[in-house]
């Protein structure tokens, strides 16, 4: 007989597997940073048949691995998210109607906050790209 996951189950396996891959972040940026020499000079080395190009991939595959399941876990705790957004408004009005009243709208409100956060980091990397030098050639 299969058990059901209860959310309390679903929220603390997330948790565990987001400090899992955390820690895996942190050592791989502790190998890349202190194991390695510096990426200039890292040509030709390697750890456990990794190069430093290997190990910096690997890395970006870890940082996304970790921003999709924060992704995740703030989406299965958002009606907890605007309703603290919510009792602080109604706080801040004096007890007064705010913006964030129902499911609905707060997920207008989330979608439109990921759309924001989207736009910024595209921006950033667009400023990054736009303004990249490369080598001074003598």
């Amino acid at each position: 007989m299969a058990k059901k996951f209860s959310k309390t189950n679903v929220n603390f396996w997330l948790d565990t597997f987001l400090l899992v891959v955390f820690l895996v972040l942190c050592w791989v940026s502790i190998v890349l940073r202190y194991v390695f020499p510096s990426a200039g000079n890292a040509e030709g080395w390697t750890l456990w048949s990794l190069d430093y190009l290997a190990w910096s991939d690997l890395q970006f595959f870890t940082l996304c691995v970790l921003a999709s399941g924060i992704l995740l876990h703030v989406m299965l705790h958002w009606t907890w998210v605007c309703g603290v957004v919510f009792n602080w408004q109604r706080k801040r009005h004096g007890g007064k109607s705010a913006t964030i009243q129902d499911s609905g709208s707060g997920t207008i409100w989330g979608v439109g906050l990921l759309i924001v956060i989207c736009n910024v980091l595209g921006v950033a990397i667009a400023a990054a790209v736009l303004t990249v030098q490369g080598p001074v050639t003598p």
